[in-house]
């Protein structure tokens, strides 16, 4: 008894302990790149090479090799579906077929098939999200039990298999497991932690566009760069009265379908942001003139005038739309002094009927 402990007992270490690493590992590698599902197919090969490990360790007993090797294909096929399950589960096959033996065929069945099959049974698709699933634990738990009932029914019958030895298997079976389960969804909430964390400091809540201090960062990189472009500032029209009429809720999606269409209108290299309240700020990137800046500009202020926003026709001029304040360019001037300049570019905008585009000159016309 004391053998088959042990034996169990450093199978399940070393699950525990390769499955460990590889997640510390996947979430190194998650900060690092950032399309990591392309390297998906690295999963089943890794959990391959842990059940053959663990394959490579066993109890034999009469003829029959005993071990965990099952666990690892479980949680694979539970955690990703049947087809990460099924690449999983090749290279055992061949490495069982390769060991050989008089109970072969059991030892594919009952500890390589069932486990997958098991796994990919229970597998939620629903809650499937790569490279950050959460495993639900009670019905995890609950699939690998049934397949321990299965399995082992299969066990007693067709091999040499002690209840002694099933008992004992299921058991640290069922540690190993759930170990690995925990680990995963230890580190899965970690990185989703730091996922939203670094989207706070980057985004608007709101909009979804960049943060003005984000967007400060971005265009603080292109003055360093000694990257010529012109900033705008531009206001919603009469928002206020908007807010006053249809409800904060229906300017709060006003706010957010013109934070899209700023997105739809802008050029790939372009920054933008929400800069607070109903206004938002453009860094036209690349530009050597407001000229050019305006025309780009203009697609936005056209696109926000022609959308058909909810109750737009109780607004003063019948329809909503922006204002929009264009800076020179920036021939080393500083950030703020280009906001100044597009803000009173704006306020000419503003007080000269709205719904239009203003550029600033030096000698205050515009």
């Amino acid at each position: 008894m004391h053998e088959i402990a042990d034996l169990f007992l450093a199978n399940m270490t070393l699950i525990i302990s390769f499955m460990y690493i590889i997640l510390k590992f996947k979430e190194f590698l998650i900060i690092k790149i950032k399309n990591i599902n392309k390297y998906i197919w690295l999963v089943p090969l890794l959990i391959s090479i842990l059940s053959i490990w663990v394959m490579h360790h066993p109890l034999v007993y009469e003829g029959m090799r005993i071990d965990l090797r099952g666990v690892p294909l479980f949680f694979l096929s539970y955690l990703g579906g049947w087809k990460l399950g099924f690449l999983g589960l090749l290279l055992p096959v061949w490495y069982r077929i390769e060991l050989g033996g008089p109970t072969l065929i059991q030892g594919i069945l009952q500890g390589i098939l069932i486990p997958y099959l098991s796994g990919a049974l229970f597998h939620k698709k629903s809650v499937y999200n790569p490279p950050y699933t959460l495993l639900s634990l009670k019905p995890m738990m609950a699939g690998f039990f049934i397949q321990e009932i299965i399995k082992s029914g299969l066990m007693l019958l067709t091999t040499p298999a002690t209840p002694l030895s099933i008992g004992l298997m299921i058991m640290f079976e069922a540690i190993a497991l759930l170990s690995i389960a925990l680990i995963n969804n230890d580190t899965n909430r970690n990185l989703l932690t730091k996922k939203d964390l670094e989207f706070q400091s980057r985004y608007d809540n709101m909009t979804n566009l960049y943060n003005l201090r984000y967007f400060k960062n971005k265009v603080h990189s292109l003055i360093s760069n000694k990257k010529s472009f012109v900033i705008a500032m531009c206001d919603v029209d009469h928002f206020k009265h908007y807010n006053d009429t249809n409800g904060h809720p229906a300017g709060d999606t006003v706010l957010r379908t013109i934070g899209q269409l700023l997105t739809d209108s802008m050029r790939t290299e372009d920054v933008f942001a929400r800069y607070g309240g109903e206004e938002f700020i453009i860094c036209f990137t690349n530009v050597t003139s407001p000229q050019t800046a305006a025309g780009i500009a203009e697609r936005f202020r056209n696109l926000v005038e022609t959308y058909p926003f909810a109750e737009e026709e109780k607004q003063p001029n019948g329809s909503l739309t922006i204002s929009i304040g264009l800076s020179s360019v920036s021939h080393e001037k500083s950030l703020d002094t280009l906001i100044e300049e597009a803000d009173q570019a704006l306020y000419t905008s503003k007080r000269t009927g709205k719904n239009s585009i203003h550029l600033y000159h030096p000698e205050g016309h515009f």
